[in-house]
């Protein structure tokens, strides 16, 4: 199959890129340089490929970087879908995965726990309310055009190559930043908060189960079903790592708006054949190996990164 990859270069990206040309798939990213909200630029670039599908995963990633730059954030998540469903109406192409977030959601009750794809979106950041916008573009695609668009909402999920600025990086890094010696501090945010947990290696099989087989004008959690709680992360990194930190709070790292459990039911995802096959252990240590190699032994010996 030749697949179209958008954010191809980034870190869900090139998990999927590499777990595509695995397969046997010929992957065609989008090209290095091209705006995905310049709508003529994307349009070619589709055209030029013309894919048997195509997964939109190219956007704006961090919730709490959002509320700093909501505009720029609508710009790319909802223009940038925008631009790329016009490009596959034009090419005609069959099958489209919008990748979508589980942040879209946003408000909720606590009954309403474990999240599932019938509730309605009531998001409270900017992010999420981009989320949504696409959601309904990527909608309005499917019910007006002959392309089969499956969303999903993806939930948290970690991996070597994520960006430190996400928690579960940050948290590696500054373990393996805080060394062996106990008590050595390592900064933390909000260690109550519980989240739904995913290794990348899982997410991107399931992105490609449901490009293939997902029901067209569907979304799909894509999520563990279990919910862990940040401290109980930060435990295990700490184990892994051979540490004894001491965790301190900086109100710099607690978001504004910051959702005690977060928690999806993936059953509509599971009937398809997808499981999780990597453990939080697994994931967490290769999120600290992967953290290990890119700290300098200069950084490491002066404690810095």
């Amino acid at each position: 199959m030749r697949a179209f990859v958008t954010g191809a270069g980034g870190f869900v990206g090139r998990h999927l890129a590499a777990h595509l040309e695995a397969l046997g798939d010929e992957v065609c990213p989008l090209p290095e340089g091209v705006d995905v909200a310049d709508e003529p630029a994307v349009v070619a670039a589709v055209a030029d490929a013309a894919p048997d599908a195509v997964y939109h995963l190219a956007g704006w990633a961090h919730v709490g970087e959002s509320w700093r730059h909501p505009t720029e954030v609508a710009r790319v998540n909802v223009a940038g879908t925008a631009a790329v469903l016009e490009a596959c109406r034009q090419g005609r192409v069959g099958r489209i995965l919008v990748v979508g977030s589980a942040d879209a959601y946003g408000e909720f009750e606590a009954g309403d726990l474990p999240l599932r794809e019938d509730l309605p979106l009531r998001p409270v950041t900017p992010y999420g309310a981009s989320k949504a916008a696409a959601e309904v573009l990527a909608l309005q695609a499917h019910r007006t055009g002959d392309a089969a668009v499956v969303l999903t909402r993806s939930f948290n999920h970690t991996g070597p190559g994520q960006h430190p600025s996400f928690v579960v990086p940050a948290l590696a890094r500054r373990m393996v930043e805080a060394g062996p010696e106990p008590g050595g501090e390592v900064r933390v945010g909000n260690l109550s908060a519980q989240r739904d947990l995913l290794d990348v290696e899982d997410v991107v099989r399931a992105y490609r189960v449901l490009a293939l087989q997902g029901e067209a004008g569907q979304a799909y959690n894509v999520c563990s079903g279990v919910a862990v709680a940040i401290e109980e992360v930060a435990r295990q990194l700490a184990e892994l790592s051979g540490t004894e930190p001491r965790l301190v709070v900086d109100p710099v790292l607690v978001r504004a708006v910051d959702v005690p459990v977060v928690v999806g039911d993936c059953s509509r995802l599971r009937v398809l054949g997808w499981r999780p096959e990597v453990t939080l252990t697994e994931t967490l240590r290769r999120v600290l190996d992967d953290q290990r190699r890119s700290l300098a032994p200069s950084d490491l010996a002066a404690g810095t990164g």
